[in-house]
């Protein structure tokens, strides 16, 4: 495989295109640009890059203190099955400022072998609980 780049920096997110990929996702397909945006400003975003071209988007949102929440994990299809979204999640788990983080969470329909890489865990203990609402804004 290629050497993947890791960044950071918001910046260098090709907005368009992840945009996309995520509205053609499972769990992003009912969201919009200006959501997105939104969601990315007040998140701690990683970027994958081969050749300087991205290739892949996650983001953590959190307190830096206390809970993070993975999202948003997404390798474009033409570069999925080489470990990028490893690459990233292990990224957005080593980040400085997320080192004192206790409280990781995430969902999902159908990554649990990759998230239990981690050390990731169904809950099943009857402790978290869910509210889905329709936005007041």
């Amino acid at each position: 495989m290629q050497d993947v780049e890791i960044s950071f920096d918001l910046s260098r997110i090709d907005f368009r295109a992840t945009s996309d990929q995520l509205m053609q996702s499972y769990w992003g397909a009912s969201r919009t640009d200006e959501a997105h945006r939104r969601a990315f400003d007040n998140s701690l975003c990683v970027g994958a890059y081969l050749d300087g071209r991205q290739v892949g988007f996650a983001r953590a949102i959190t307190d830096y203190t206390v809970f993070a929440y993975v999202a948003d994990v997404i390798i474009w299809p033409e570069h999925r099955g080489r470990g990028i979204g490893k690459r990233l999640v292990q990224a957005l788990i080593d980040h400085p400022e997320v080192g004192m983080v206790t409280h990781w969470s995430l969902s999902t329909n159908d990554a649990h072998s990759l998230y239990e890489k981690f050390g990731f865990k169904a809950s099943t203990d009857g402790r978290y609980m869910r509210l889905d609402r329709k936005p007041t804004a």
